[in-house]
């Protein structure tokens, strides 16, 4: 069997699908190689507003998403001289469009037709994920704790911080029991105020530099951080469905377009509070981590890093490109390590960090062209 999986990401920002090439053992894995493929204005529109379409459109969304990240695998593996015959199975998230672990009956739904993705690859997928872990009454998310915990778990204690349009953290480390779930916002807030001030022009404040020039509304700060899902106790997940521009306070709201950089430095500030403060309420509680390793987007905000720096010193913030990992591959690296797993019938979860009732194989397999079962 190869050891070659793919893993395709699109996240809650919806900007665009992440793909990691990696080659997998028992020892470890080799990234071979990671690209991120942005998507077109119009498509970003429709996954950042979902509630907004009808049922046909989100069935056509479906098959839309399936046939880009076909193309989006293809053209990766070609450029990476990689035949789709090398390639053992690909590990796809899809694109959440909903997530509801609290609902009745508590349900996730993500797109990206995967009989598309393994009609025009070729190639056995795996994907929706989310629904196992729900039906074995978790949370559904957050997922990347399993991959922290088997490449991280062996060393000091260690924050694994992924900063998407939502932020999530696990704790990992060879003395401690690990811990994981989703802290709030990461990106999403900003990432609206600044394709609203833009007119759509903007997706996102680049290296936070609007927020740089502002000045941070303590008030608002504190106003946010008294929702009561910062002080709930893990495990438990979040979305847009929480964090989304009815969020973010009136007087901030109505500032956007005569104080934008007040009302971006505010929401970069906030976000990384809530990071700071998830740590010292809940993470704390077992063992402070000796160093905190940040992966996605925010890494690249330059401002939000500097605000989780004079956070959490003494303890060091650094980038987990410092361990040879693209800051946006880690993602669709850990869901190719999941359909790796998967096709092998192993256990591809961490129970305690969603809330699930015992360890499961998560994902549901499309077969390819050469689809050989579980061996």
């Amino acid at each position: 069997m190869s050891r070659l999986a793919l893993g395709i990401m699109s996240g809650t920002s919806g900007d665009g699908v992440s793909l990691a090439l990696a080659d997998f053992s028992d020892q470890g894995f080799r990234l071979i190689g990671y690209k991120t493929f942005p998507y077109l204005k119009a498509l970003t529109q429709k996954i950042a507003n979902p509630g907004d379409l009808s049922l046909s459109q989100i069935s056509a969304l479906n098959f839309e998403l399936g046939e880009l990240f076909s193309r989006a695998a293809l053209k990766f593996l070609k450029d990476l001289r990689i035949s789709p015959a090398q390639v053992c199975v690909i590990g796809s998230h899809g694109q959440t469009i909903f997530h509801g672990p609290a609902g009745q009956p508590p349900s996730t739904f993500q797109i990206g037709e995967s009989a598309v993705l393994a009609e025009r690859t070729g190639i056995d997928v795996v994907s929706n994920f989310r629904e196992r872990d729900i039906a074995a009454g978790g949370e559904g998310a957050p997922l990347i704790p399993y991959f922290d915990r088997q490449y991280f778990g062996s060393g000091p204690i260690r924050s694994l911080l992924n900063i998407g349009g939502i932020s999530n953290i696990t704790l990992v480390g060879k003395s401690v029991e690990p811990i994981a779930f989703d802290i709030g916002p990461g990106n999403c807030l900003m990432d609206w105020v600044t394709a609203k001030l833009t007119n759509g022009r903007k997706s996102y404040d680049k290296d936070g530099s609007l927020a740089r020039k502002g000045t941070i509304d303590f008030n608002a700060v504190k106003q946010m951080a008294s929702h009561p899902y910062f002080s709930k106790r893990p495990p438990k997940s979040t979305g847009r469905e929480l964090f989304n521009e009815k969020f973010i306070p009136k007087k901030l709201i109505t500032k956007i377009m005569t104080e934008p950089e007040n009302v971006l430095a505010t929401l970069n500030y906030f976000t990384a509070f809530a990071i700071h403060h998830a740590h010292t309420n809940l993470v704390s509680k077992h063992k402070s981590p000796e160093e905190v390793i940040v992966s996605g987007g925010g890494v690249f905000n330059k401002t939000l890093i500097n605000h989780l720096r004079a956070l959490f010193s003494p303890v060091p913030v650094t980038s987990i490109a410092e361990y040879g990992i693209h800051p946006q591959a880690k993602e669709p690296l850990a869901f190719a390590f999941f359909a790796y797993e998967a096709v092998r019938g192993r256990t591809n979860h961490m129970p305690q960090g969603t809330g699930a009732v015992g360890p499961r194989i998560l994902g549901k397999i499309t077969p390819g062209k050469k689809f050989k079962g579980i061996k």
